[in-house]
């Protein structure tokens, strides 16, 4: 591969300035175990994959979504969180990052953590925020839950300086005080991973049991205190009978009819219920709502007899639930100059927006660049760049710029265009915004956690 030269700041910011319409990173990537090796992609309602078709170049290909846009942004905002805050701590790493943050462990849910702008889902503009107290007063109601309040694209200034994030991977306050009419930043930074030339594939699903325990070794029942017996003196009891180990869908108990049963394990009752007894080799296929397999229409080509034209039938398969192969994985990563120029930001009677806008695309290089070090997606989805990866600047004209970038080198430039900001008058808040959360916050994830106990004892 040719050489690439890392960029500057000067560069950054006359790109900023108009120079550029966009930077962008497209990557391969191949599953961890090499090419063919299975992954497995996020599933959606029901247990669906999202495939779709694509055009690359010139090509109609089958594609899978592997990491969508929402949650490229996630990993990013983790990747930043890693780097830059540390849980407690009064200010942030250097050059700092504005933060804000909810403690938690202080209100006594030590389980639930340090919520932080970077964490929650519609950042400054997240209920958990909203819902929370700086000393005695609610934050929005603060000077700077107001100032955040009162921000916007025409003047983004008090925003940049309480949390930066917000104008880089975009919000809209609809909760807040002002509603629907509240501020909307349009998404600057925008990643996602597909997964070309998409074949599914099939799981299976088996266990051999060492102890060799039987079907007909049952029927298990359950025992008062939740566990199950085989000693009918033990079992609990209902309406005179005996109560099988198993509930049924909705936690109802299932009880035992020996005469009926005539000799029969219910299904209530199998010593698999308690995880004892061996898995049957099966194929893993998604089910609907009753638990039926689900049947899919899968297009087929037919070749009309005398015809070179081709037609397409379709047939009903099995909804199988394996992963899929790959050619391999393609990763984009953009970040529009276009809409961080829509972003204005007066100080003193004055604009300093180059040199904001510098610091935000500064911030999304480095955010995209530390989260390209884990491409970890989930369990079976662990993928590898196949070579180091080249940004692209892309001028009014057309003209491209590549560069490169790794983590310290990101993080350097970041801190460079943080300089350049303050310099220029622009807030930028080191010291963590800490919270409180309020106490019928606090009361609801109490509540909350107390009926998820509750409801898992139940299935249990």
């Amino acid at each position: 591969m040719s050489e690439h030269r890392a960029w500057t700041y000067e560069q950054l910011r006359q790109a900023v300035a108009g120079g550029g319409i966009a930077l962008r990173c497209r990557r391969r990537l191949q599953p961890a175990g090499g090419p063919g090796d299975k992954v497995f992609p996020p599933t959606y309602e029901g247990g669906k994959y999202a495939f779709e078709e694509r055009t690359i170049e010139g090509t109609r290909v089958p594609c899978v979504l592997l990491d969508s846009v929402q949650s490229q942004a996630n990993r990013m905002e983790m990747a930043l969180r890693e780097a830059y805050y540390e849980p407690g701590a009064e200010q942030t790493k250097e050059p700092g990052l504005p933060v804000v943050a909810v403690d938690f462990p202080g209100a006594e849910l030590p389980e639930v953590g340090w919520i932080t702008s970077l964490d929650a889902p519609h950042r400054i503009a997240d209920a958990i925020l909203r819902d929370s107290l700086l000393g005695e007063v609610k934050f929005r109601e603060t000077d700077a839950g107001r100032a955040f309040t009162n921000a916007g694209p025409a003047n983004a200034t008090a925003l940049l300086g309480i949390c930066p994030t917000s104008l880089v991977f975009g919000l809209w306050d609809s909760t807040g005080p002002k509603g629907g009419l509240g501020t909307k930043i349009q998404r600057a930074l925008v990643s996602e991973i597909v997964g070309v030339d998409a074949v599914r594939g099939v799981k299976t699903s088996s266990r051999i049991d060492p102890l060799g325990i039987e079907l007909n070794a049952g029927p298990l029942f359950r025992r008062p205190d939740g566990d199950w017996t085989l000693d009918r003196a033990e079992a609990k009891k209902e309406d005179g009978r005996l109560v099988l180990f198993a509930q049924a869908k909705g936690g109802k108990d299932v009880l035992w009819d020996e005469a009926k049963a005539k000799g029969a394990i219910p299904d209530s009752g199998r010593p698999s219920k308690a995880n004892h007894g061996n898995v049957t080799p099966t194929i893993d296929v998604r089910k609907d709502a009753n638990g039926n397999d689900v049947y899919e229409e899968e297009p087929i080509a037919l070749l009309r007899e005398g015809s070179p034209v081709v037609a397409y039938a379709s047939r009903k398969k099995p909804a199988y639930v394996g992963g899929v192969t790959i050619s391999h994985a393609l990763q984009t990563t953009t970040i529009s100059l276009a809409a961080l120029r829509r972003l204005r930001f007066p100080v003193d009677g004055r604009q300093a927006n180059d040199e904001a806008r510098a610091v935000l695309a500064a911030l999304g290089l480095c955010a995209a660049t530390l989260a390209q070090g884990d491409a970890d997606l989930r369990s079976r989805c662990l993928l590898v760049p196949e070579e180091p990866s080249v940004w692209e600047a892309i001028a009014p004209d057309g003209q491209v710029t590549e560069f490169t970038l790794n983590a310290e080198t990101a993080k350097a430039l970041f801190a460079e265009a943080v300089a350049h900001a303050t310099a220029a008058g622009l807030p930028w808040r080191r010291e963590v915004l800490a919270l409180t959360p309020s106490p019928q916050l606090v009361e609801l994830v109490r509540r909350s956690r107390e009926l998820k106990v509750a409801a898992a004892d139940t299935e249990e």
